[in-house]
């Protein structure tokens, strides 16, 4: 026996609902794509958090080792990521100062840090940007590393000189680290950032140092 439809679906009809779901499909679509940025920019800003939060231990093993070493003014800092990563004696055993994890940079393609010596242009600037950040204060240096204050160019000097910003922003510095003794360190990236650190809106211009925390 032959079935038949007896209530079947007018044309008209069926077409108002293949414009309807198109319609739908559209705004999804235009919905996903106005999303891709916001997710781009979620990503960022947590790859962000963990550059400060391994910088900021990074900071910390520098502090150890150079106490460890008799914070007898500059000759006291490592000179490579290695020193911190071998640890300080302790005992028969050595004492974990720093976690390979943070021995890498996130920001950046390579996952080197970039060293920063006390006597570099660019740690004036960072102390610049904390006077800034502060409201025209100075930042004061930790007492156990007073001795390495004096080594920090003078602010004016740097506030004069654009030398720091030769480079415009979305590259990455890729050029070696230097042998001698590094009292912080910055991202590769020089990309602009999402969030800021101490008002600073760009990864490597972002010095992590003991000096002041």
């Amino acid at each position: 026996m032959k079935l038949v439809n007896r209530n079947p679906q007018p044309q008209s009809e069926q077409g108002y609902t293949l414009v309807a779901l198109l319609v739908v499909m559209s705004l999804m679509a235009l919905f996903a794509l106005a999303a891709v940025p916001q997710v781009k920019q979620q990503a960022q800003r947590e790859r962000e958090k963990e550059a400060i939060f391994r910088g900021e231990q990074v900071a910390e093993a520098i502090r150890a080792y150079y106490r460890y070493r008799g914070a007898q003014g500059v000759n006291a800092l490592p000179t490579s990521m290695d020193q911190l990563l071998e640890g300080i004696p302790r005992g028969t055993k050595k004492l974990q100062i720093l976690r390979p994890e943070a021995a890498r940079d996130p920001l950046s393609s390579s996952g080197e840090w970039r060293q920063i010596g006390p006597t570099s242009q660019e740690f004036g600037k960072f102390v610049s940007s904390l006077t800034t950040f502060s409201g025209g204060t100075p930042p004061s240096p930790r007492r156990d590393l007073a001795a390495l204050a004096g080594l920090i160019p003078r602010m004016s000097s740097v506030l004069d000189s654009d030398a720091t910003s030769t480079s415009a922003p979305g590259g990455e510095d890729d050029s070696a680290n230097s042998t001698g003794p590094f009292l912080g360190v910055a991202s590769r990236s020089q990309r602009n950032s999402v969030m800021t650190y101490y008002g600073i809106e760009r990864h490597d211009e972002w010095i992590f140092t003991p000096l002041f925390r």
